[in-house]
């Protein structure tokens, strides 16, 4: 089976791109031919994540294992676009150079079959231009995540020392 994706750029322009791949391809597939089709190098560091239907994000995919071992971490390379894609869960974030952050939403618009003649994986169309830099983001808080949050115990610079930390830790 074809998985068709449409990767829109999280930008107020229309900038898409319509790609057919196999649903057995790795995300590190998926994340080349993504690169490819939008005219990025691929060496800069991205992930993948899961995604729910108002695109609030979710799990990590990245590309490689920066956690040096303090937590699991799902790869790019190990895991296969069906395992995070199916009928209910449609939609993925994808974020590529985390300077930047370039960013897109990763949507399966159908499931079809492989037609003769046809190289996976297939860039079906292109619309608009990539701009000369990422799209700039706000990045802010839901009220209620701010709402348990207490400036004043934060406020105090006299009460370091109670902190615990030693100014001479080195």
């Amino acid at each position: 089976m074809i998985y068709r994706f449409r990767i829109i750029l999280d930008t107020e322009e229309d900038v898409f791109r319509d790609i057919e791949i196999d649903k057995n391809a790795s995300l590190e597939d998926f994340h080349n031919v993504i690169t490819q089709s939008f005219g990025f190098d691929g060496t800069e560091m991205a992930s993948f994540y899961l995604s729910d239907d108002e695109w609030n994000q979710g799990e990590e995919i990245s590309l490689f294992d920066l956690s040096e071992g303090m937590t699991t971490t799902r790869l790019m390379n190990e895991t296969s676009i069906n395992d995070v894609v199916s009928k209910t869960s449609l939609k993925l974030i994808y974020v590529y150079d985390f300077l930047s952050m370039w960013t897109f939403l990763v949507e399966l618009a159908e499931v079809a079959e492989y037609e003769d003649g046809v190289e996976y994986p297939n860039v079906m169309f292109v619309h608009g231009q990539l701009p000369d830099a990422a799209p700039e983001k706000e990045f802010k808080a839901d009220k209620d995540e701010l709402d348990d949050f207490n400036d004043d115990e934060y406020s105090d610079i006299d009460e370091y020392d109670d902190m615990g930390f030693s100014e001479h830790w080195n």
